[in-house]
């Protein structure tokens, strides 16, 4: 049997084979959710609908957490998913005011 010596990859090759390796679908799905809360977030004060999108993303990120194993993490994104349903449900200006 023959044993082929491999060269080491430069830093930037490395760099980005480990980048691939480490992504798989729970970390996509968790990048789109912060993403997602961070640019519905940053727009905000042009309509409620972007309140409510930042309440889903919080929901997004929850579910993240929960299913990654991070409970804290999990449940503090909830407890701001539905601070944020509050949020969006009194900026409609809704007839129990």
């Amino acid at each position: 049997m023959v044993h082929v010596r491999r060269r080491p990859l430069p830093p930037r090759q490395l760099a980005s084979s480990q980048l691939r390796h480490n992504m798989n679908w729970l970390t996509l799905f968790g990048l789109f959710a912060v993403t997602a809360m961070l640019v519905c977030y940053a727009l905000e004060k042009r309509s409620p609908w972007f309140i409510l999108g930042f309440a889903g993303a919080c929901a997004l990120g929850s579910v993240y957490g929960f299913l990654q194993g991070a409970w804290p993490f999990g449940l503090v994104e909830a407890v701001w998913s539905l601070v944020a349903l509050r949020r969006w449900w009194l900026s409609r200006g809704s007839p129990s005011e």
